[in-house]
């Protein structure tokens, strides 16, 4: 089963796709958020073919955005119904988007785990601080995405897009979330090898 750990998740994917493609709330947000998604997808399907795996806890670290963000395409993400976690943490806004950003960090464990392993670089400690650097150079980078489509799209597309909800520091909270979940990713990373070690 382990062995098709990764099959069964581009299966979910697949029929989460189909799925969520049916009447979604916005046919434009949905093709933007979806035309952001679907190159991480292809470009890890390209990946494994050509020989180049992941650990199986890092293909279901990386599906959670994959997961969260066609989800997202489908209601816009200020309009997941997400209110269960909203309540429970008291917020008065929709966390739908900070959520999905932070697991956009998780990233970074299998950017440690393909650094190490294919021996790009040959000091371990390298590898965590480019995996962590990374993720906040990714993170600004789809900020300026979003910037971009918001004032060059349809108005309320674009803020769809954006997210925004009102926060005019969205932006720079957005990016918060996407470093701390790299933090996240590479104490994920550390911890998990350190009980391979002691096997």
């Amino acid at each position: 089963m382990k062995k098709y750990f990764p099959h069964l998740l581009l299966s979910l994917y697949a029929i989460e796709f189909i799925v969520l493609a049916i009447h979604p709330y916005d046919r434009a947000v949905w093709l933007t958020e979806n035309l952001t998604i679907l190159p991480i997808v292809l470009i890890l399907v390209i990946l494994y073919f050509k020989n180049i795996r992941f650990s199986n806890i890092a293909y279901a670290l990386m599906s959670i955005l994959i997961f969260m963000h066609t989800i997202g395409g489908h209601y816009t993400f200020a309009l997941v119904p997400f209110d269960w976690f909203d309540n429970f943490f008291g917020f008065q806004r929709n966390m739908y988007d900070r959520v999905a950003h932070a697991s956009v960090g998780l990233y970074a464990y299998a950017i440690i785990e393909a650094v190490i392993t294919y021996k790009i670089v040959n000091k371990k400690w390298f590898a965590y601080l480019a995996a962590f650097s990374i993720i906040p150079a990714i993170a600004a980078f789809y900020e300026i995405f979003e910037w971009r489509y918001a004032i060059s799209s349809d108005p309320a597309a674009g803020l769809a897009v954006l997210g925004s909800q009102g926060d005019i520091w969205d932006a720079q909270k957005d990016m918060l979330m996407d470093t701390l979940g790299g933090m996240v990713g590479v104490v994920l990373y550390f911890i998990v090898s350190r009980l391979k070690s002691l096997r």
